[in-house]
């Protein structure tokens, strides 16, 4: 009886609820007792780091990656452009050899961190791992953990939050910097001007990667039924502050095209029409993802801008159903629609090296709209 009652507290406390749970903490402990061990012996920064990354990702499904080691991991950025190194290569091998749900989704949320909060040398780092790798950056497209109902849950959010990271870092590489990076600014007059500077084409080609972010936002997987809430919370807490961020830059875009209305060729207008369709059809999907506090005001004025700008195209073509039916001649890829103009692009895929820092806004800081919800 008195076994029995230990089982139910300690299930309740959310520590131990299967011989799984009780390997996996045997695992923690272990791993980190081994790298503790070799850092007292050394002074080596990759065993830091690697040590700092092991106790950020235990194998509770009930803790997110604690505040003190994500400051840890963020201060690589403070170093020598070696050291910023040696933490994204130890985060990467935690997160490519583990078989644990809750291990990776831990690694994937330090990354996220690194690409909101972390320095531009730590951001850069990250943005070239691997030198080569393909279309799947994270490798993990084939992620299954069939220890138990929740990793098999679990499991779905490791494959989807790889694919959405992937996303991210690709939209970053197309805009020039990191989307909702919160490492730096810039002010807001200075940061419109130079979106005012850019092409037609290049405000199209910056337009689709944004919403093409959003729409793989909208295909978080439901909370698991078996557990695992406070990573699924965490994760849906960032991917939300993401969509703030993601919709300060369509907004500043959209206001410049609503200016150059009346210079749009029919070619631009069909690009833009596409866009605010799928823009739409992504708006339901994102008031129930980011549900909470999150500057409602204005991102109700920015799907009033949208509405606005489709009202202006319409008046233009005298017929907004005309330019709809338009759209039919234009192929798709991955289910989103371009202008023949983008077919002969280069197409840069996931791991494919990319420095920002010779990007347009490389000698410049960053214009930010705040987001609600603390910074870790």
């Amino acid at each position: 009886k008195k076994n029995k009652t230990s089982h139910i507290q300690l299930q309740s406390m959310g520590r131990i609820t299967s011989f799984a749970d009780l390997m996996g903490m045997i695992k923690d402990k272990a791993s980190q007792g081994k790298a503790a061990l070799v850092s007292s012996n050394t002074k080596s920064k990759t065993v830091s780091f690697h040590l700092s990354v092991l106790r950020a990702t235990t194998h509770d499904p009930s803790t997110p990656p604690g505040n003190r080691h994500l400051a840890v991991l963020l201060s690589a950025g403070t170093g020598s452009r070696a050291t910023a190194a040696s933490a994204v290569e130890s985060i990467m091998e935690r997160l490519h050899t583990t078989r644990d749900a809750c291990v990776a989704l831990k690694s994937l949320i330090i990354i996220h961190h690194i690409v909101k909060h972390g320095r531009f040398i730590l951001q850069d780092q990250l943005s070239v791992f691997p030198a080569s790798g393909g279309r799947n950056y994270l490798k993990l497209s084939g992620f299954r953990d069939e220890k138990s109902p929740l990793m098999w849950e679990l499991s779905s959010w490791v494959r989807w939050y790889a694919l959405y990271l992937e996303h991210l870092l690709s939209t970053s590489r197309i805009m020039g910097f990191f989307i909702s990076s919160t490492s730096s600014t810039i002010h807001k007059e200075e940061y419109e001007e130079m979106v005012s500077s850019l092409t037609n084409a290049d405000l199209l080609r910056e337009i689709d990667a944004l919403v093409g972010l959003l729409e793989e936002a909208c295909k978080i997987p439901d909370l698991p039924f078996s557990g695992g809430k406070y990573l699924a919370d965490k994760i849906t807490h960032l991917v939300g502050e993401d969509y703030v961020s993601s919709i300060n830059e369509l907004y500043t875009r959209l206001n410049e095209f609503k200016e150059r209305s009346n210079t749009l060729n029919f070619g631009d207008t069909i690009e833009l029409v596409c866009a605010l369709k799928r823009l739409e059809s992504c708006k339901e999907r994102l008031s129930e993802i980011c549900h909470g506090n999150w500057k409602r005001g204005w991102i109700d004025g920015f799907w009033g801008l949208v509405l606005e700008v489709k009202g202006i195209i319409g008046n233009l073509e005298d017929n907004y159903g005309q330019i709809e039916k338009s759209i039919v001649g234009f192929g798709t890829r991955e289910k989103r629609y371009e202008s023949a103009r983008f077919t002969d692009r280069l197409i840069i895929g996931y791991g494919d090296a990319v420095r920002f820092s010779s990007g347009r806004f490389s000698n410049v800081d960053r214009f930010n709209f705040p987001v609600s919800g603390g910074r870790l």
